[in-house]
């Protein structure tokens, strides 16, 4: 009997790759997107095995719409991927109101909410596996992103306290984080999130040294999102309780000096790198 997943923000990134992954090694895919009438909606509706429905995380109707859907289709629904988000970029204090509860409503709450809608339908079955996709940033900060790394840390303990509690019910919850992907659309949407903050000249130069920084950081990058599809895709299938997963090697470094450093030394290499003398 083939297995199903659900997977969020599938009109481009990793929940487009992660979608066409799962379609071809045989699941029937639920790829979710706000707006099901752009080309990933298109390419992906064109393959075996797949529903293409709407689902926006910040409308709890359509949360539940298209879990009805996907179960409808498919009779159950084995494992979740909760791939939407996005990232603000830039200085915490010319960030508006409105888009610091934007962020949290996309990467955080809306989370929440699909896991919580679909539940039920795995404590019926005693049986399911949620996967949610965080970042390097959700393990070590960066500057220009402390929104976006809030929400990250937001959902990294969530899903790690969330493990308790599900376990004994037979729900599984897997912790997917990826660094730099050169082929990602992620990039130019955070950029284009930057250009809502207001400017600040006393962070001018601040700004323009991180910048370099971040530059230099971008040309390191290898993985491509079918990289990261992969290990979505291990997550899913791999049989066991394990939480978390780096999923590009760019982080491995800096996910390393956070987990195994002291904090003195952890603190020393990322001032050095980030901070202005």
């Amino acid at each position: 009997m083939k297995k199903t997943v659900l997977i969020t923000g599938c009109s481009s990134g990793f929940g487009k790759t992660s979608a066409l992954y799962f379609a071809r090694q045989g699941w029937n895919v639920i790829a979710t997107m706000r707006n099901t009438e752009c080309d990933a909606g298109a390419d992906l509706a064109a393959m075996d095995g797949v529903l293409v429905t709407r689902l926006d995380v910040q409308d709890a109707a359509s949360i539940d719409q298209a879990v009805a859907a996907g179960i409808a289709r498919f009779d159950r629904i084995d494992a979740l991927v909760n791939n939407a988000g996005f990232g603000l970029f830039g200085v915490f204090e010319a960030m508006s109101g409105d888009k610091i509860r934007e962020q949290f409503d996309v990467n955080v709450f809306g989370v929440m909410d699909v896991t919580r809608a679909l539940l039920p339908h795995f404590r019926h079955h005693k049986a399911g596996t949620i996967i949610n996709i965080s970042s390097g940033a959700g393990v070590f900060t960066l500057p220009m992103i402390s929104l976006y790394s809030a929400s990250k840390f937001a959902l990294e303990g969530f899903s790690e306290s969330l493990s308790y509690e599900l376990a004994p019910l037979g729900i599984t919850v897997k912790v997917v984080e990826p660094g730099g992907v050169i082929s990602t659309s992620f990039g130019q949407r955070s950029g284009a999130e930057a250009g809502h903050a207001s400017t600040l000249p006393d962070y001018d130069a601040f700004i323009t040294a991180t910048s370099a920084v971040f530059a230099g950081l971008r040309g390191q990058r290898l993985a491509t999102e079918e990289d990261v599809a992969k290990v979505i895709y291990q997550a899913a299938t791999d049989g066991t309780d394990q939480l978390r997963y780096v999923a590009t090697d760019d982080i491995k470094p800096l996910v390393k000096a956070r987990r195994e450093s002291t904090e003195a030394d952890y603190m020393q290499l990322m001032r050095s790198q980030f901070m202005m003398r």
